[in-house]
């Protein structure tokens, strides 16, 4: 199972925020770059970036800033403002390796589609949710879309990942959702990364435990900044409570 940490971007800096509110942000990161390298030197392998200001606009804000976290050789997933097969096309070409769509999946569906025909493995779907609906426009527009019905409106396109974000527990160190995770995953073909509310490493092993039905990785991002998650060793249980679910489930040792 994958670990992502994350690195919201407002202004050019790292931030997170609390249940996706803009008046409850906290700066942890005032250059990117340094705080990404640092994940890379730690072990991962991926890191979850979202343009903040971008998903308010309709279009990239934070360019420099993801520029620079490119040049530390991780594999980045970007989200936040791509609305354009232009726009997608630019950052794949430009070093990222998979771009998130969220609100285009909600609001223009066939770019989703084109782009996942145009670019197989490289995209996702922003999946998040208040209430079990999907929200778009950085939050701050509810839809009466469920999230399966999104998923489910994908599946048949080459989608590399649906990314479940539970914006009730997203920035809270309340726990991540991860059974709620898990049985979207079984639902779908679709493998699901969860997102939201991790606080400690009973929420990597809860998820790791749950990788053979289809959950495929999660994000953590104020867990790490306030200290509450040892990155290495999250990295290092992941693989090994993934690793034992596998062999539990193939009846090898």
């Amino acid at each position: 199972m994958q670990i992502y940490p994350a690195i919201d971007l407002k202004d050019g800096q790292g931030v997170r925020l609390k249940y996706g509110d803009f008046d409850q942000m906290t700066v942890y990161a005032p250059d990117p770059a340094a705080t990404a390298a640092e994940f890379v030197a730690i072990g991962c392998s991926w890191i979850h970036v979202v343009d903040l200001d971008g998903a308010l606009q309709g279009k990239s804000a934070n360019n420099e800033a993801v520029a620079e976290i490119v040049k530390t050789g991780a594999k980045i997933q970007l989200g936040g403002g791509l609305r354009s097969l232009q726009a997608i096309e630019d950052w794949l070409s430009g070093g990222v390796e998979r771009v998130i769509l969220g609100t285009a999946a909600l609001k223009d569906p066939e770019l989703v589609r084109e782009a996942a025909r145009g670019f197989p493995g490289r995209i996702a779907v922003g999946a998040d949710a208040r209430g079990g609906m999907i929200a778009a426009e950085g939050w701050l527009e509810e839809s009466t879309v469920p999230v399966l019905e999104l998923a489910r409106r994908f599946e048949d396109c080459g989608v590399a990942a649906l990314i479940f974000t539970d914006i009730s527990r997203d920035g809270a160190l309340t726990g991540v959702n991860a059974e709620a995770s898990a049985a979207l995953a079984e639902q779908l073909d679709i493998p699901v990364i969860a997102s939201g509310g991790v606080a400690s490493l009973a929420d990597i092993e809860a998820c790791a435990a749950l990788a053979h039905k289809g959950l495929d990785g999660v994000i953590t991002g104020r867990a790490i900044y306030d200290g509450r998650l040892d990155l290495a060793r999250a990295l290092q249980v992941a693989g090994q409570v993934a690793g034992q679910e596998t062999g539990q489930k193939t009846g090898s040792v």
